[in-house]
């Protein structure tokens, strides 16, 4: 087991939050394989850069955005749901300079009624190459959101920061997003001694499809017979035999069981609400605060300490 990935903040004394922390230690490297002088990075302007949604059918730009946010981005993984990529390019040679991954959220905000959850995105990764100018990340976030209300039908746009890395989600409050309080995300995570590339994750994991598949192969179940018990994401538990039940709850235990485990902070939860014109956006933002009288106008966090 590699325990800088088990105990990576236990020792972290800086007043910066990781993320800043990673741009500092690749910042010479970064700048080398650029082929960028120290003074050229600190001219760079947002218009030296251009912006692209990423269709999930492009594997090659999608294999790159996944190794730009292993290296830059402070969770090093993509998400479990990825759906919509976004990147902001150097024009001088290309390269990838910033990455927005959204995902399909874990919980759901409900902030505009649970008839609208299908409205909200995850803005789940994210990062910036650290030459990067102060506001490519900002620049990036806000291009990414009204691609997606141009084109699609989400109007929320939610996303965390993690006070274990001592996040505060700086770059939510420069975009004027909706602070929601801390009180989100699990209270557990979990280790897995055997896969230690895995990182930290959350009880969920025990429970996602590509689990259940192991859960069922390790009792003696093939995929095709297991694959008649799946519906799209879950098992369909009311046409599984109670025996095999039995048995796959007891597979998901004894993992759980072989991990290591630790207590979590509930992080920072930040929301942006945008429509396709202003007075969508007018009375979406009106329906928030109708449905969320206690989430209005709550202040922005400033203390790091974790």
């Amino acid at each position: 087991m590699k325990q800088d990935v088990v105990d990576r903040f236990k020792n972290y004394k800086e007043d910066h939050c990781w993320q800043y922390e990673i741009r500092q230690q690749n910042l010479n490297l970064d700048l080398k394989e650029a082929n960028l002088t120290e003074k050229e990075y600190n001219l760079l302007r947002i218009e030296d850069f251009s912006f692209s949604y990423v269709d999930k059918q492009d594997k090659e730009q999608c294999e790159e955005i996944k190794s730009f946010i292993e290296r830059h981005e402070w969770l090093g993984k993509l998400p479990a749901r990825p759906t919509h990529r976004f990147v902001a390019r150097l024009k001088k040679n290309n390269m990838v300079a910033g990455a927005i991954v959204m995902a399909t959220p874990n919980a759901f905000s409900h902030v505009l009624g649970k008839e609208n959850r299908d409205k909200e995105k995850l803005i789940s990764r994210g990062a910036c190459i650290s030459w990067a100018p102060k506001n490519l990340g900002r620049w990036l976030i806000m291009s990414s959101i009204k691609y997606m209300v141009r084109n699609t039908d989400f109007r929320v746009f939610s996303a965390y920061s993690d006070p274990e890395a001592k996040e505060l989600g700086t770059i939510y409050q420069a975009c004027n997003f909706i602070y929601l309080g801390q009180k989100s995300g699990t209270s557990k995570q979990y280790f897995d001694p055997e896969r230690p590339h895995l990182g930290w994750f959350s009880d969920r994991d025990f429970r996602k499809k590509s689990k259940y598949k192991r859960y069922a192969a390790e009792i003696g179940i093939s995929a095709s017979e297991w694959k008649e018990y799946m519906k799209k994401y879950s098992p369909n538990w009311d046409i599984i035999p109670a025996d095999i039940k039995i048995k796959i709850k007891a597979k998901e235990k004894e993992y759980r069981d072989s991990c290591l485990v630790r207590e979590m902070k509930p992080k920072h939860k930040y929301i942006y609400i945008l429509g396709q014109s202003k007075r969508e956006t007018k009375a979406l933002k009106k329906l928030f605060k109708n449905l969320n009288p206690k989430l209005v106008d709550l202040p922005y966090p400033t203390d790091r300490g974790t």
